[in-house]
């Protein structure tokens, strides 16, 4: 392919609830602002992995507006105009369409990559590769793409991305036949022996006025809504024209619908940090095989997973555990269940207990 001078900016999706690492992660202080395997949080990490091929000049970061004073004290090289505050979650289309929009002219003629804020990337030079591939696609032939990863196991709890023929033999771009959302654990299985799905990654790199062209088609109510939105000049009338938005994942809104989507597969050591149990497999394990994050200690047991933020947890002669400790908090569940530890979330949020989330 030819080359192609095509701006590439970043758009990175940092909002979130803080339940799947509860009580570590809070509503003001969700995962993506937590420093679970660096020192610096996932959102730092996330710019800092970014910046040999997209400058912090060229991200763009759309948050809450809880959310963004935390966000412009943790990037303070991102333009704090580039930090968008959504008026009201309204989920991915609508977030992504706005941050676009706000980007002006400009930004329907960049390249735009879409990541969450909260994904790790073991490999951050062979994600860059990957990256500058798709840049490449998406510049000469106005592609639409997402980016998968091969799966490694048969999980239920990520969307799939059936593969269809190879369009391009040196990078591997394949065309994408359909989205499926997270299977039931026998088609997970199945998907996984087939070979020929990847799991949906949530990274997506496309022309910013081609996405606009998209939601036009696909969902005009959402780009009317956007557009009266831009020509709003009353703050007052922004946040009605927002909370009017319809409420759609950008999954469902556009890449399902797109009949000319592609993928690269991302090989970096992807992870999406799902939950604890996520957490405890990209971590070092010591001997016997316990995890230890703060002043933890367990004795004659193996597998534990233990994160004191205040404090000290000591345990003895239990195994398979995630324990994790706050200034208010102990949380003690099993590693194979670490998935459900939003359960808790709701009922304390039933319980009247915001204090705690």
């Amino acid at each position: 392919m030819k080359e192609r001078e095509t701006p590439l900016r970043a758009l990175i999706l940092a909002g979130g609830s803080g339940t799947r690492f509860w009580p570590l992660s809070r509503r003001r202080r969700p995962k993506q602002l937590l420093a679970l395997d660096a020192e610096e949080s996932l959102l730092q990490v996330t710019v800092e992995r970014l910046a040999p091929l997209i400058p912090p000049a060229d991200v763009w970061v759309v948050t809450t507006r809880e959310l963004a004073p935390a966000v412009r004290e943790q990037l303070p090289g991102v333009p704090p105009e580039q930090i968008l505050a959504e008026p009201e979650g309204r989920n991915t289309a609508p977030a992504i369409g706005w941050s676009i929009r706000s980007m002006g002219a400009a930004g329907r003629d960049a390249t735009v990559a879409v990541f969450p804020a909260d994904h790790r990337m073991a490999d951050p030079e062979a994600f860059r590769r990957i990256l500058a591939a798709a840049h490449e696609a998406v510049a000469v032939d106005d592609r639409v793409m997402t980016l998968g990863v091969a799966p490694r196991w048969a999980e239920s709890g990520y969307g799939y991305l059936e593969l269809g023929e190879t369009v391009d033999d040196a990078t591997g771009l394949r065309r994408v036949v359909r989205f499926t959302e997270k299977p039931d654990p026998e088609t997970a299985r199945r998907f996984l022996e087939s070979g020929r799905y990847l799991w949906n990654a949530g990274i997506f790199v496309f022309r910013g006025g081609r996405l606009l062209d998209l939601l036009t088609e696909h969902e005009p109510g959402v780009a009317a809504g956007l557009d009266a939105i831009a020509a709003a000049e009353d703050p007052a009338e922004l946040e009605s024209l927002y909370a009017g938005l319809k409420s759609i994942s950008i999954d469902h809104a556009v890449m399902e619908r797109c009949a000319d989507l592609v993928t690269l597969t991302l090989d970096a050591g992807w992870s999406d940090l799902g939950s604890w149990e996520a957490l405890a497999e990209v971590l070092a394990a010591g001997d016997p095989g316990n995890v230890e994050r703060g002043d933890a200690l367990a004795l004659e047991g193996d597998g534990n997973l233990l994160v004191a933020e205040n404090g000290t947890i000591a345990a003895l002669g239990v195994s398979d555990l995630v324990i994790v400790q706050t200034g208010d908090a102990v949380l003690v569940v099993p590693r194979s269940r670490s998935q459900e530890v939003k359960k808790l979330v709701e009922e304390l949020r039933r319980r009247g207990r915001d204090d705690l989330l």
